[in-house]
C-alpha cells in the first residue's frame, strides 16, 4: 500500500523544479507496470484524519505500508502514533531531500516508527522502498 498526504495529489504541476513533471497517477502506472506480479494498492488524501484511518484500516492485513505523509510528517504526532500502533512495517519516503529545506522539515514523527526511511531519490523513493519489501 503506497500512502500519500497533502499536496502529492498535485505532483507535476507543483515545484516541477522540486518534484519533477510527472504525475503520481503516470508513475504509479510505470511502477506497477515494472512489478506486476506486486500488487499494489495506493491512496492519497490532504487530510490528516483520512490518512490516520487508511494506516489504521491497512495496518493488519497488508504486508507494507509506503508512507509519504508530506507535510504531515513533519506536525503529525497523531500519523506518527498510527505508525506505532500497526503491525505492517511502514517505509517513509520523501520525494525531495528533506534535510536540504526549511530546519522544520529536519523533524520527523513517524521514523522513529518506521522500519527504514528514504528520502530525496524523487519518485523513485517509492520502488526503493517497494524493492525493500520484495
Amino acid at each position: 500500500m503506497i500512502i500519500n498526504g497533502p499536496n502529492l495529489n498535485l505532483l507535476g504541476k507543483r515545484e516541477p523544479e522540486v518534484y519533477g513533471n510527472t504525475t503520481f497517477n503516470e508513475y504509479l502506472e510505470q511502477l506497477k507496470n515494472k512489478y506486476p506480479s506486486v500488487y499494489i494498492d495506493y491512496y492519497q488524501s490532504n487530510i490528516e484524519g483520512e490518512l490516520i484511518s487508511k494506516i489504521q484500516e491497512v495496518g493488519f492485513s497488508y504486508d507494507g505500508i509506503i508512507l509519504n505523509a508530506a507535510a504531515y510528517t513533519h506536525t503529525s504526532v497523531g500519523i506518527g502514533d498510527a505508525v506505532k500502533a500497526i503491525a505492517t512495517p511502514v517505509i517513509e519516503v520523501h520525494i525531495s531531500n528533506t534535510f536540504s529545506r526549511e530546519t522544520f522539515r529536519h523533524q520527523s514523527f513517524i521514523s522513529a516508527n518506521a522500519k527504514g526511511i528514504i528520502i530525496g531519490f524523487g519518485l523513485k523513493s517509492y520502488e526503493l522502498a517497494l524493492q525493500s519489501f520484495l
